[in-house]
């Protein structure tokens, strides 16, 4: 057994790979979860493709795929960004980013920051949008609440023990006619701002405005 972990990455995967290449079969466990989901490990499975190495998977529990079966949210598109910024202002600028995908959007979050994440989430992504909390799946105090951001809010608030626990945190997509709102609003103030400012400034300013991906305003704001 060799512990395997962020801060011995790099020096342990040199290591395995002596251990492999002497001919010694190896496996990477996790202490929960699926190795390599926000998780060490890409970089010794990167390092053993490169040395001709065979890799195999193992079926194990995956948080992620756990939730998506029982949350109630459309799972045919998602993408799934980790765990988010832990300071707020960082934290924000990722949700609104994140906002008016038109796929359920997952994450991972912690005890420690759940509480002040939801009301992120709240404010921006308003108290209609449907989300879904799910904590310590499959074990003895597994919970999965699937409700407005309001109400999950309240749930959290009403007892600090409800904050306890490893959360996987899923948000549905955007309503279409929400986002052609958000598009509609785009076409609106892109030729304003840009009357005013440089394209790069522009399409930041309009992605703060209106929730939409920076990336995605600064190519239409190019276009124009």
């Amino acid at each position: 057994m060799r512990a395997f972990h962020e801060h011995n990455e790099q020096h342990q995967s040199s290591a395995v790979i002596e251990a492999l290449l002497s001919g010694q079969n190896m496996a990477r466990i996790s202490d929960a979860g699926t190795p390599l989901i926000s998780d060490p490990g890409y970089v010794l499975v990167h390092k053993a493709k490169q040395a001709g190495i065979k890799v195999s998977p193992m079926p194990g529990p995956s948080a992620v795929i756990s939730a998506m079966s029982v949350a109630g949210i459309a799972t045919d598109q998602f993408g799934f960004f980790g765990f988010l910024p832990s300071k707020q202002t960082a934290r924000i600028k990722a949700l609104q980013i994140i906002a008016h995908r038109d796929q359920t959007v997952i994450f991972y979050e912690s005890p420690k920051r759940i509480l002040a994440c939801t009301k992120d989430m709240l404010t921006v992504l308003g108290d209609q949008r449907i989300v879904c909390l799910a904590k310590e799946l499959t074990k003895s105090f597994e919970t999965i609440k699937t409700d407005t951001l309001p109400a999950l809010l309240d749930y959290l608030q009403a007892d600090t023990g409800h904050q306890k626990g490893e959360f996987v945190i899923l948000i549905a997509a955007i309503e279409k006619n929400n986002r052609v709102k958000g598009e509609a609003q785009l076409d609106k103030i892109l030729p304003i701002l840009l009357a005013e400012m440089g394209t790069s400034t522009a399409a930041k300013l309009a992605a703060k405005i209106t929730g939409i991906d920076k990336k995605h305003c600064y190519q239409r704001a190019i276009d124009l």
